[in-house]
C-alpha cells in the first residue's frame, strides 16, 4: 500500500507494558509500518496490567499491548466491571518463564518436581507472584504448580506484583518465585537472586502471549483503524522475523529510555532464543519468544481464548459456568483479522481451533470446556 501523507494519518493511541513482547507494536511504529495504512502508532508506556484495563476502559487508549487473560477477566466482569472487549490478534507466543529465588535453588529446588519435594520437606508461607489475577501469568503459574501436586490457592500465597518490580521483590525476600514475561526472568539471573524453574513454552508449547486488544465499542466504531492497526504489527513481526539483525535492531530499539529502558544484553539472548538458567543449563531453544511463523503466531484462535475461562473457572475466579465458545466468538475479531490477513498477504489457518498437550501431558482443542476444567484434580472448590 503506498504510504499516506501525514496531515491523513490517524492517529491511534497504543498503551503497552515494557517488555519483550511489545517488540511488534514498537517496531511497527519506529519502522513506519503503521503510515503505509493510514494510521500513526502513538504508544504509551503503562506502569501495571491494571492500569491498561482502566485506560482501555475509559478510552484513554484505543487498543493496547495486554494480557489474553485479562481480557476475557473484563468481558465477564471478574473483579471489575464488566464491559464488552475485542481481540484484534495475537502479538506473540512463548517467551515467559516462571523464576524462582536463588535461596530456593541452593536448598535444591530448581524446578517442579524438586520444589514440590522442597515445600513438603519445609513446609512454610511460600509465596508466588504474578502479573494479573486474571492473566496469563497467574494462569500459567497455577497450572505448573498444580501439574507438580502443588495446589496454589492452599498451599502457596500469590502476589499480584508489575512485572518490572519481580526482580526487586524476589531480591528483597519478599517473594520465592515469580511468573512474568521477557526481560525480568533473564534480569533475576543477571542480577544473582533467581534461577529459571520453567519456561512457558515447556509448561505450554507454543502457548498464545500478549495481544493487540480493545473494546467491543473501538471495533465497532472504527474497523478501518483495527484492520490497519492489525496490518501494520503483521508486518512488523514479519520484519523481526527476517533476519537475525533485525531481532538485533528489535532488542536495540526496546533498550532504549522510551521502551524496556534496561540492558539490552537483557533482552537479546532470549529473543535470539539463547537460554541460561542460572543454574548451569544453557540451550538453544527452537520454542523461544516468537511474533509472526508466516502468521500462525498472530491468529486469535477461539480454542486460546477458550483455554483461559477454563482455567479461571478452574480456580474460581469464574463462580459459573461461562458460554466458552459463545465467548470467543464474541471477543476474538476473526474476521478485522482476516481483511488485514488479506492486506498483508498473512496465510490464514483453515480452522479457528486447534489442539496442544501441556505439562501435565493433558491434551486442549477446545472441543469439550466445561469437561476440561472439570477434569483437573487440583482445583478450587
Amino acid at each position: 500500500m503506498a504510504e499516506t501523507k501525514v496531515n491523513q494519518l490517524r492517529t491511534v493511541r497504543i498503551g503497552f507494558m515494557p517488555l519483550t513482547d511489545c517488540a511488534s507494536l514498537v517496531m511497527a511504529a519506529e519502522c513506519g509500518f503503521d503510515r503505509q495504512y493510514g494510521i500513526r502508532i502513538v504508544l504509551s508506556r503503562e506502569t501495571s496490567w491494571a492500569n491498561v484495563r482502566d485506560k482501555l476502559g475509559s478510552g484513554a487508549l484505543d487498543a493496547a499491548h495486554v494480557l489474553y487473560g485479562l481480557m476475557y477477566g473484563v468481558q465477564l466482569g471478574i473483579g471489575c466491571q464488566q464491559q464488552a472487549m475485542a481481540v484484534l490478534m495475537n502479538l506473540s507466543r512463548n517467551g515467559q518463564a516462571v523464576t524462582l529465588s536463588r535461596a530456593l535453588a541452593q536448598q535444591g529446588a530448581l524446578d517442579g518436581p524438586s520444589l514440590a519435594q522442597r515445600m513438603r520437606d519445609l513446609p512454610r508461607a511460600y509465596t508466588f507472584a504474578h502479573t494479573f489475577p486474571t492473566g496469563n501469568h497467574a494462569m500459567l503459574l497455577y497450572y505448573w504448580l498444580a501439574a507438580h501436586g502443588i495446589d496454589p490457592l492452599r498451599q502457596a500465597r500469590a502476589l499480584t506484583v508489575p512485572p518490572a518490580q519481580m526482580v526487586g521483590s524476589l531480591g528483597a525476600g519478599m517473594i520465592d518465585g515469580f511468573c512474568a514475561g521477557e526481560p525480568w526472568g533473564q534480569r533475576a539471573i543477571d542480577e544473582g537472586v533467581g534461577v529459571t524453574a520453567v519456561t512457558s513454552q515447556q509448561i505450554w508449547p507454543d502457548h498464545p502471549g500478549k495481544v493487540l486488544g480493545t473494546t467491543a465499542a473501538f471495533a465497532a466504531s472504527d474497523p478501518d483503524t483495527c484492520r490497519a492497526m492489525i496490518a501494520a504489527v503483521l508486518d512488523a513481526s514479519r520484519w523481526i522475523e527476517a533476519s537475525r539483525a533485525n531481532k538485533e535492531q528489535t532488542a536495540t530499539v526496546l533498550a532504549g529510555s522510551a521502551y524496556l529502558n534496561t540492558g539490552r544484553a537483557a533482552i537479546a539472548a532470549r529473543l535470539a532464543g539463547q537460554y541460561d538458567n542460572g543454574a548451569g543449563g544453557q540451550w538453544t531453544d527452537e520454542k523461544a519468544l516468537s511474533f509472526h511463523a508466516d502468521g500462525e503466531v498472530n491468529f486469535p484462535y477461539l480454542s486460546d481464548g477458550m483455554w483461559f475461562m477454563t482455567q479461571q473457572r478452574r480456580w474460581g475466579l469464574l463462580r459459573d459456568e461461562p458460554d466458552y465458545l459463545g465467548q470467543a466468538q464474541a471477543v476474538n475479531r476473526i474476521e478485522l483479522y482476516k481483511g488485514a490477513a488479506e492486506m498483508t498477504g498473512t496465510l490464514v489457518p483453515s480452522s479457528t481451533m486447534r489442539s496442544s498437550t501441556l505439562i501435565d501431558g493433558v491434551r486442549w482443542d477446545g472441543s469439550d470446556p466445561r469437561g476440561y476444567a472439570e477434569s483437573f484434580p487440583i482445583h478450587w472448590r
